[in-house]
């Protein structure tokens, strides 16, 4: 059994980061980081529209608020260091109706709060900006941009190796076993012996947790984002990102238009329950998975409390035309035609017993261990300071 230091198991951007931020914190220190998959970011980093988020639509007093403004900055400090290319197009909030537009006032006094800059548009300048988008009048908020986090994920992993430590794929974890001085984890491969275990296991995070003997009242279930991807020729279409205003009722944001870094435009994404938790390709279907969660009283308390939204979200992702009613609230001049297809993404949304939708950061501690149990976006874009505050309570003292 090899001894370390750290042993970090999750892949995605959120593991990746608190490696790099534990190394960075106790340079010399012995690091593992295991990942299930055959190459990293393959989950939830490698399948979001590569938004870098403000931070304005959350709570002043959520960890989300906190770590988005920071994280925002810091990501966009890390890609100039390194040269990874992002851009700052800005985010406008679209108001449909007078009770949007009531909410954008909302949303402004909140940016305020947050000290965001951000500016009030009425529908001739919205027109102005955006041709091609409908509106009573937005929010513009300009500090949001765009990333290809994949890239951010492998430039960290590439930090990690220089430093000493070591990124291990296809190392799925079987067993993880905590003693008073050390936690035994092993994969199929090999097995390790660490200090302190910080577990990021995102979609599995929660069987990470049981495996590990935590006793929890949350469970894992994944919705499926469904996107669209506009043809080439419509890659001008917008120049800003197009979000709709949120409506407080409801669970998800809603469809969205985001130009990426690499010049297409992304329609989407929907918010369908998933059958798999790691199933991308359209009907994909893990008996496990659907088994697992429909044991679980969280699931019927969601379904009874957003029954019409399901039922909207599902119609949405089996036809086309319905999406696109979506998208022509602000961009009536989209076809069917325009609807490209493009790969899904799966969220892992934490929820409890209750039926309770966890919508922050949620960590549970022993005294070797820490286990990110919820980590919802905007985590891509908080992953620094996520890492940061990590490491900050994993770091080794002389005494442990």
């Amino acid at each position: 059994m090899e001894r370390v230091d750290y042993c970090v198991i999750g892949g995605g951007i959120v593991g990746l980061a608190t490696a790099y931020q534990l190394l960075q914190r106790q340079p010399g220190a012995s690091l593992v980081l295991l990942e299930a998959a055959g190459s990293l970011a393959s989950h939830q980093t490698g399948h979001n529209s590569g938004v870098i988020h403000s931070g304005i639509y959350y709570a002043p007093d959520s960890l989300k608020a906190r770590f988005s403004k920071a994280g925002a900055q810091q990501t966009k400090e890390f890609c100039r260091e390194h040269g990874i290319r992002f851009a700052e197009p800005g985010k406008l909030l679209v108001a449909t109706s007078a009770v949007e537009l009531d909410r954008l006032g909302r949303l402004e006094e909140r940016a305020a709060v947050h000290g965001l800059d951000c500016e009030r548009l009425d529908q001739a300048e919205l027109n102005r900006r955006e041709p091609n988008v409908s509106g009573l009048g937005a929010l513009f908020i300009p500090s949001t941009g765009i990333v290809d986090y994949g890239e951010v994920a492998r430039k960290l992993a590439d930090l990690i190796s220089a430093a000493g430590g070591r990124v291990i794929t296809g190392a799925t974890v079987g067993s993880i076993v905590e003693h008073s001085d050390r936690v035994e984890v092993a994969t199929g491969q090999a097995a390790y012996s660490c200090r302190r275990l910080v577990a990021c296991a995102g979609l599995q995070s929660d069987r990470v947790a049981e495996m590990a003997g935590m006793k929890i009242d949350v469970q894992i279930i994944p919705f499926r984002g469904e996107y669209f991807e506009l043809p080439e020729s419509k890659w001008d279409y917008v120049t800003h990102l197009i979000y709709p205003v949120p409506d407080p009722d409801l669970p998800f944001l809603g469809v969205h238009l985001t130009p990426t870094i690499n010049g297409s435009i992304t329609v989407g994404p929907n918010a369908v329950l998933g059958l798999a938790r790691e199933g991308y390709p359209k009907f994909s279907v893990d008996l496990k998975d659907v088994g697992r969660y429909l044991r679980f009283p969280g699931l019927w308390h969601v379904a009874r409390s957003n029954a019409a939204t399901a039922v909207r979200e599902v119609r949405n992702s089996l036809f086309k035309g319905s999406y696109l009613q979506e998208c022509r609230k602000y961009a009536p001049g989209l076809s069917k035609a325009d609807l490209l297809p493009y790969e899904a993404g799966i969220r892992a949304q934490a929820v409890r017993r209750d039926g309770t939708l966890l919508h922050d950061f949620l960590l549970a501690e022993t005294d070797r261990m820490i286990h990110v149990l919820n980590a919802p976006s905007p985590a891509a874009t908080a992953a620094l300071p996520i890492g940061e505050h990590l490491a900050g309570k994993a770091v080794l003292h002389p005494a442990s």
